[in-house]
């Protein structure tokens, strides 16, 4: 059994991790920090990202293997050391697609075979996917961060004026006072790598748009108000690092996932119907903030969160609620459950305790155990009816009343509609029954 909860812990102010400060260190800031081997040999090292060339010709001279789509591949270093740790005590071939090629040579035609590494493969395919979601995670991390940072100090780009605390307040006096318009503070991510960056061009007196150098800041300024280049250019890719949207699928921009949005038909009611998007950042800021089971994204909207966790960890507490038919209480107690768990760095799958939150999470979603939730032996206990956080609103957004909806037939069953009959009863003997006292009471 586990420990009893003795106290309650409180989710902080701004976003970090559950785990000891100096533990939040991600496993790829420490690969970052060194070479890492091939993935065929141990003859040659390679530091990433600088030598990807390299380590992509090595491994086609030397080893005659390609990775496939090798550009779409969110972590290299981690996704290489993975390969080589896999292919240490497997056959590679087990793995490799075999393309076999004709080489000429003078009168003689000789054949070669080459290896190809692509998603086509389940492991390599969930290896990308798994490596995707995480740096998604990442970047929303960074990107609440950001929201709730409030020693940010920079100054506008266009004029003397200065702005500390919340950086939405610079961007919108660019866009308003300005008119340079870089898109909502909310859809941004490295904010101050970008503005740097910004801020460099400005200084090279290069327009941010068409990139074209002059010779001095006001005749830059009268050129970019003339030809309305108060904007950076979409189509370049140097930006797109910046925009949460570039991070949702692998080898998807802006452009592709903008291109798969349906265009909604005109209707007649269109004006008197305001649209979801509308009222959802209404809804954000209206709301308490419940913070995600597994990572450090937070949301007023309960959809938004449960749709969250839903994509990006495989667990739906809607779901989990009808399958196993859980009464408020219950759900109460698998959440404070959940979040004990991760708060001491233990899987809710298999129990095993890891050192740091990035160990755990990666370990809970390469074996899917994010969803695996244990007998209801292990967490149905009273000490788990108290929040494991004192102000953790994702119990506000529990549903109390069970829903008895037709599609759950379990729940149906435990809990059977019973319809409510009125009883024939024989009314006694009284003198409200003679029609001439009753015509006299009236009357009086």
């Amino acid at each position: 059994m586990d420990a009893p909860v003795l106290e309650s812990l409180s989710f902080p102010a701004s976003s970090d991790s559950s785990f000891p400060e100096d533990t939040q260190r991600s496993a790829g800031a420490v690969i970052s920090q060194m070479a890492i081997p091939c993935m065929m040999c141990s003859e040659a090292n390679f530091d990433l990202p600088s030598q990807e060339k390299e380590l992509l010709q090595h491994l086609f001279a030397n080893h005659k293997l390609v990775i496939a789509d090798v550009n779409l591949i969110p972590d290299l270093k981690s996704y290489i050391l993975y390969w080589k740790q896999r292919l240490k005590d497997e056959n590679p071939e087990d793995f490799f697609s075999i393309i076999k090629t004709e080489k000429k040579d003078k009168n003689e035609t000789k054949e070669e075979e080459y290896y190809l590494l692509s998603d086509t493969h389940p492991e390599d395919r969930q290896l990308r996917d798994f490596l995707q979601r995480r740096k998604l995670e990442r970047v929303l991390g960074c990107q609440q961060r950001e929201r709730e940072d409030t020693q940010f100090s920079r100054g506008c780009l266009f004029c003397k004026q200065h702005f500390t605390g919340n950086r939405a307040l610079l961007f919108d006096h660019m866009a308003e006072d300005h008119n340079f318009n870089i898109g909502q503070p909310d859809n941004l991510v490295f904010t101050n790598e970008l503005l740097a960056k910004l801020d460099e061009k400005f200084n090279s007196l290069q327009c941010l748009y068409c990139e074209k150098t002059f010779r001095d800041r006001n005749t830059l300024k009268e050129h970019m108000r003339k030809k309305q280049h108060r904007k950076i250019n979409p189509m370049n890719s140097e930006y797109d690092k910046f925009y949460v949207i570039n991070y949702l699928e692998i080898g998807k921009n802006w452009e592709a996932i903008q291109s798969q949005k349906d265009v909604p038909e005109d209707t007649d009611d269109t004006d008197n119907t305001e649209s979801e998007d509308e009222w959802s950042g209404w809804e954000e800021e209206a709301g308490c903030q419940a913070v995600c089971l597994y990572c450090e994204f937070t949301s007023s909207n309960a959809e938004k969160l449960r749709s969250h966790m839903s994509e990006l960890h495989d667990f739906d507490l809607q779901e989990v609620k009808l399958r196993l038919a859980l009464n408020f209480y219950q759900q109460v107690k698998l959440v404070n459950f959940i979040r004990r768990q991760v708060h001491l760095g233990i899987c809710i799958g298999c129990q095993q305790k890891f050192t740091t939150k990035v160990e755990l999470t990666d370990h809970m979603h390469l074996e899917v155990h994010t969803n695996k939730i244990p007998e209801q032996a292990v967490w149905d206990q009273p000490q788990y009816f108290f929040p494991t956080y004192e102000n953790d609103n994702l119990l506000c957004q529990l549903d109390f009343e069970d829903d008895n909806s037709p599609e759950d037939e379990n729940t149906l069953k435990r809990n059977p509609e019973v319809p409510v009959l009125a009883e024939d009863r024989v009314i006694p003997e009284t003198i409200l029954s003679e029609e001439r006292l009753r015509k006299e009471i009236i009357m009086s």
